[in-house]
């Protein structure tokens, strides 16, 4: 029998086949969809990946997302639903504490909950990344979990990992970093006009910075099988790669990251809370590490 549960909202980018087959709870984020001034209300729960394509072909021809974190009330209504179902502990994740604030929303809702089931505990994991990243944890967890593992053996295990999940974010186009404010809007201008995809990863507090500049979508893939060279892939052999519909560039990718290391990558595609911010063309890779973040950075 669980120990406990592992919960997730959609920032994990798990697909719905997978969190249901691993027993995962699951909470969906909200986005809109603006064009011409008619805003539409979204799901991000989508079930097919024809439903993922559509979103960024939408995007690609004119349609702007914005994405909402979880709220308190969805966070509340998330928890009851587990208590009421006889959860007493479970370990939940959501998107690093270095990009919003949802943790400090989880912990006051988990509170408000436990007020009344005194039994319900929840283990707030910020992840310190997001996509593929936090879905990589939170797999870890489900494997504690069925290995007969405590929630506090599980916590303190995947806690320790959050370092060593290392990740190249490539975007196709420097237009939705600048509307995040992740570059400046003469940097996107230039950078688009001379083939220049950045590198982005999450540093040790979770935080997205820019690590480098590539000319071209193949320097930038060539650059991340050296990232994985200064820092190795674990035992655990978990590598992701993440794209935003580019998936000719994804299996690009995996091919290179496979002939270098040996592992064959599971390959995926990008729901639309976090790819609102990267936008479409985007190719990305998430593994477990023998480095630190810190590590890593400080070689390159």
């Amino acid at each position: 029998m669980a120990l406990f549960a592992v919960s997730t909202d959609s920032t994990s980018d798990l697909k719905k086949a997978y969190v249901e087959k691993r027993n995962i709870y699951f909470t969906s984020l909200t986005f809109t969809m603006e064009k011409n001034g008619e805003i539409e209300e979204c799901l991000d729960n989508f079930t097919s990946e024809e439903e993922y394509i559509e979103f960024y072909e939408k995007v690609s021809a004119g349609y702007f997302p914005r994405t909402a974190k979880l709220n308190y009330e969805a966070h509340i209504a998330h928890f009851t639903k587990m208590a009421e179902a006889g959860v007493k502990d479970v370990l939940h994740f959501m998107i690093s504490s270095g990009l919003a604030n949802t943790i400090e929303i989880t912990r006051q809702a988990a509170a408000d909950v436990k007020a009344k089931y005194p039994d319900f505990n929840v283990y707030a994991v910020d992840p310190l990344t997001a996509t593929v990243g936090q879905g990589l944890l939170v797999a870890l967890a489900a494997d504690c979990r069925d290995k007969g593992m405590t929630a506090d053996e599980a916590y303190e295990y995947i806690t320790g990992l959050r370092q060593y999940v290392q990740h190249c974010v490539i975007p196709n186009d420097l237009f939705y970093l600048k509307k995040g404010g992740r570059v400046s809007a003469a940097s996107a201008a230039v950078g688009t006009m001379l083939n220049i995809k950045p590198m982005l990863s999450f540093d040790s507090e979770g935080k997205l910075k820019v690590i480098e500049k590539c000319k071209g979508m193949k320097k930038a893939f060539a650059r991340v099988v050296e990232h994985m060279a200064k820092a190795p892939v674990s035992d655990l052999k978990a590598i992701v790669v993440v794209h935003t519909n580019n998936a000719k560039g994804a299996e690009e990718l995996a091919a290179l990251v496979e002939e270098k290391t040996g592992i064959k990558p599971f390959v995926t595609i990008m729901g639309p809370v976090i790819g609102s911010h990267v936008g479409p063309g985007s190719v990305s890779c998430g593994w477990v590490s023998t480095k630190t973040r810190e590590e890593l950075h400080a070689m390159l």
